[in-house]
């Protein structure tokens, strides 16, 4: 009969061990990593067009997942990336499809109600009546002095596709804060 020595066979336990506990440590950075890119996402604001809820430089959590049961309504702050824009822009959903926009002395009507709106700076322009087309959203950064803010109100872009969302952002990481949320229709 063989006699292993005591001290050789801890050592394989040992590399064994710490063998398995890499495995582990590199499968659970995978699965960081996937739910990251998959399920929420940071992202860094650009820009004062959402100021005063969003300072230029904030780093935002994303949430992802959310957009496989739900669509964007009033209120949520999006993330979208659209094929005729070269980046990313983070707009609040003012209106979907079917909704009636009208900008007359600064103030947004959505279906004949203005929007009681407390998070915004700035005075958005006069717009004449659009309706939101079908799949479709309207958007509109929280800065609405002219030239702050790409967004719906501007012909080039318009509405946005609702496939063109990738995200609502959720709060702020950096500084550490809650977007301010608009009031009940």
């Amino acid at each position: 009969m063989i006699e292993l020595n005591p001290e050789v066979s801890r050592s394989v336990v040992k590399n064994k061990n710490g063998f398995w506990g890499w495995v582990k440590f590199i499968l659970l950075l995978t699965l960081a990593f996937i739910l990251i890119n998959n399920v929420i996402g940071l992202t860094r604001v650009s820009g004062n067009s959402m100021y005063p809820s969003l300072q230029n430089g904030n780093v935002l959590l994303m949430n992802k997942f959310s957009l496989f049961f739900s669509t964007p309504k009033y209120g949520d702050v999006v993330v979208i990336k659209d094929e005729r824009l070269e980046f990313s822009i983070i707009k609040r959903v003012i209106a979907v499809q079917g909704d009636r926009i009208l900008i007359r002395d600064g103030v947004i009507y959505v279906n004949e109600t203005p929007l009681p709106e407390l998070y915004t700076a700035g005075k958005s322009e006069d717009m004449a009546v659009q309706t939101v087309p079908a799949g479709s959203l309207f958007v509109i950064g929280d800065n609405r002095t002219l030239g702050e803010s790409k967004d719906s109100r501007d012909p080039s872009l318009g509405p946005v596709h609702i496939k063109d969302v990738k995200g609502y952002a959720e709060f702020s990481l950096l500084p550490m804060h809650r977007i301010p949320e608009p009031l009940d229709l």
